[in-house]
Order: structure tokens, then sequence, then C-alpha cells
């Protein structure tokens, strides 16, 4: 399986009484059906995934899996705090027809699970019961904690074990990461903001928020780097500067699903207890994406 190119971090489209809303989650796929991407995360973190139950994760998986366009791979966001759970909800994927599961670390009990040896006890037990083979999710910013290079370099020896996405920020770790882990092993950027750096770094790709409302310009990133025009991508990197930053570290989901309406997706409301974005962030994130729409 090749974790290469751009894999936007779909959101939730939920209508206005806080249901699930099936025809904008299929307009949202199949617009980006026409873009050159590598496939779908569904069901992470910017998919609001702690804010959903058991069913609508998989309602979800299922619409974008009948939406997708062949070829695309699609990776679910599948972690839980139980190894039990985990593998229950990674085997569910498999059942709908993904193809990896995106497990993040656990975090809920901080004092055992700030513990490398748990984190790798945990990541090999899943992977030892997924059906399809699992990416390691490291989010600091949402967990409290960053796995260790040596604790990645390691579980990227397990065979069921296909890659990282990073979401930590941290470029100089990405690349002691690419150096470290076993040839074959994929690592994904996880940050808009830092994209190209990640991408010189020695990332394959990456899983990004914001290819959500601007799918073409980060598609765009990718394919200078790939034909090796350099200027054009750190360009390209500048340009999609603030709105990144806006609709993650600053304004988060809100300020995505705004920034996707702005671009003719459907972003709508988020389910609380987030709130859509304020009548002065609205206009802040209107600003950043002037003249990148479409």
């Amino acid at each position: 399986m090749k974790l290469q190119g751009i894999f936007p971090a779909l959101t939730t489209p939920f209508d206005y009484r806080g249901e699930l809303y099936r025809v904008k989650a299929f307009h949202n796929v199949e617009r980006l059906n026409e873009v050159n991407l590598a496939g779908y995360v569904v069901g992470g973190s910017t998919g609001e995934n702690a804010l959903l139950s058991t069913e609508e994760k998989l309602q979800t998986w299922r619409w974008v899996r009948e939406a997708r366009k062949e070829g695309r791979l699609l990776i679910a966001g599948a972690g839980a705090e139980s190894v039990r759970e985990t593998v229950a909800l990674a085997n569910e994927a498999a059942a709908i027809g993904f193809d990896a599961a995106l497990v993040l670390t656990p975090h809920y009990y901080p004092n055992t699970m700030k513990n490398p040896e748990t984190q790798a006890l945990f990541f090999r037990a899943v992977a030892d019961q997924s059906k399809i083979p699992i990416v390691i999710y490291n989010m600091p910013g949402v967990t409290g904690y960053d796995l260790p290079v040596e604790t990645i370099a390691l579980l990227s020896e397990h065979p069921n074990i296909a890659g990282l996405k990073d979401s930590s920020g941290n470029v100089e770790k990405l690349a002691a990461t690419v150096k470290s882990v076993k040839p074959g092993f994929q690592v994904l950027s996880g940050s808009g903001v830092k994209f190209w750096p990640s991408l010189q770094a020695g990332a394959h790709g990456a899983v990004l928020a914001v290819a959500d409302a601007i799918p073409y310009a980060c598609v765009t990133i990718w394919e200078a780097f790939r034909t090796r025009e350099y200027e054009a991508a750190a360009d390209w990197q500048q340009r999609i500067l603030r709105g990144a930053t806006l609709v993650t570290a600053t304004y988060g989901v809100p300020g995505l699903k705004h920034a996707m309406d702005l671009n003719g997706f459907y972003g709508g409301p988020p389910r609380l207890p987030l709130v859509p974005v304020t009548t002065a962030a609205r206009t802040d994130i209107e600003a950043a994406f002037d003249g990148l729409r479409g």
C-alpha cells in the first residue's frame, strides 16, 4: 500500500439539527474526486471523531466508500482508548472496504500512557488483530503525548503497521523518524503549515485538513515537489500559510468548515460543544483564503 500524495482529512457534515447530512457528504467527496488526490481520511480529529457515536462513524465510512472514486485509498479514523475497541473499529472499517486504519496514541490515563513501552504494546496488539494495516497517529496537541522516534522505529518493524501520520509540526523530529524507520515504512505530515518543509525532510505525503477547502493548492505543492520545482512549492506553501494556520491552530474545525463553505464545499455547523466561528473570525478566514478559491 502506497501512502503517497495528498489525503484530505474529511470533515463530518451535519445539518442544522446536528444530524449526519448524507447529501452533503456525497457532495464533498464527489467534488474532491475531481482533484488528483491519493485518497481520504475519514473520521479523524478533523472529522470530529470524539463527538461521534460508533454507528455515526460507520455510517460516514459507508457513505465515503460509496462516493469515492475508484483507486482512491480510504483510511478510517479508528482510534479508541482500548485495544479491544480499536480493533473492533478497524475490522468494521475493513468490512466496509477501507484500506487502512488511523490509530491515535491512547492518552486518557496519562501517567501510564506516557510510558513508551505501553504505547508500543498498544500498537502491536492492535496491529496483530487488525484485518487491515494500521497507520500510527501522533498528535500531541490532542493527546499531550509525543511518541518518541525510537518507539516509532521499533513499531515500523511490525508487518501490519504501514506508516505514521505525524501532526506534531516538528520537522526536525519528522526527519529523524524518516531516517530511523525500516525501509518501506511511510511517514505522512499532518501539518498544512509545514507541509513543504516536511516534504523536504522526507515525508511521503500528507494528511491535511486545509485540503478540504483548497485541495488544488495542496496538490500543487505536492506536484511541484515531485517535479523538483522547489521555488514553486515554496511559493505555494507561503500562499496557503495564513489560511492553514487559521483553520488548525487558531479556529480549528469550525474555522475549516467556514473555509469550505467559501469554496463550494459544504462545511456547515460543527457539533456542540464546538460552535460556529464569530463574525470577526469569518472576516479573518475570508481574507486569508482570498485568491485561493477554486
